[in-house]
């Protein structure tokens, strides 16, 4: 199957599909493929208007090789926010809500303040670093933990930033995150870590990665952590198209 993320055209295959897979599952697995967190996410198959998550794609006549629309929920400027993390500029990102003293409002939030104004810029800037992680953004990625973002967090399916980061094989943002204090041992509702979705997509080099950093991180090394962060930053910085490097 087929997912087109209608906001920028891109097209997606998903290898595992089955016919009683719901809509639900399906959405659970574009968190993973796309990096789109779930409650963002809005699929549509042909004219049957908004897929519900407890139908089955069977249910929806959804065909082998079909193709299923995803769209971003407009609402309180989630569009704007997954289109600049997937260009991966900090400069658009800056201006969208990602910090405490960002001056961005939306009908939503503009009357939100203290508490309630921190809890929705934190979500918008972990967001953002969720996406920018799955698609290899390594300066936006550094932009956003520099700011504040939260490598620890999760979306709904209990995902972190590390978790996708492997997934994709983007081997200097995984350095990055492990950098600022991401784990390898947080586990998602499937009960899989970054490390074994790494070995189950055979990402081998961000396996490696994730156990070397994370054995140097135990026995003290931690200088030697920090340089070889710093090696994989310059050398990604260096290289025309190494922000999405190939696992």
């Amino acid at each position: 199957m087929r997912v087109r993320l209608e906001e920028t055209g891109e097209m997606f295959r998903v290898t595992n599909c089955r016919s009683d897979m719901t809509v639900r599952e399906l959405k659970e697995e574009l968190d993973l493929v796309v990096g789109v967190p779930f409650n963002l996410q809005r699929l549509q198959y042909l004219d049957q208007g908004v897929l519900m998550d407890d139908a089955t794609l069977k249910f929806h006549d959804v065909v082998p090789g079909g193709i299923i629309s995803l769209c971003i929920w407009h609402y309180d400027g989630w569009t704007e926010l997954v289109l600049a993390s997937v260009e991966g500029d900090p400069s658009k990102l800056s201006c969208l809500g990602i910090t405490e003293d960002s001056f961005y409002r939306t009908a939503n939030s503009e009357h939100f303040k203290g508490k309630q104004w921190q809890k929705w810029t934190s979500q918008r800037a972990f967001v953002a670093l969720y996406i920018t992680s799955h698609r290899g953004h390594l300066d936006a990625v550094q932009y956003l933990l520099e700011h504040g973002a939260n490598c620890l967090s999760k979306s709904p399916v209990g995902r972190t930033p590390l978790h996708v980061a492997a997934a994709m094989g983007r081997v200097d943002c995984i350095s990055l995150l492990l950098d600022y204090g991401a784990s390898i041992n947080d586990k998602d509702a499937k009960g899989e870590t970054p490390i074994s979705i790494a070995r189950r997509l055979n990402r081998k080099q961000s396996e490696r990665r994730m156990f070397l950093i994370h054995w140097m991180a135990k026995s003290g090394a931690t200088s030697s952590v920090d340089k070889a962060t710093k090696r994989v930053s310059q050398r990604a910085r260096s290289v025309p198209g190494s922000k999405k490097p190939n696992a």
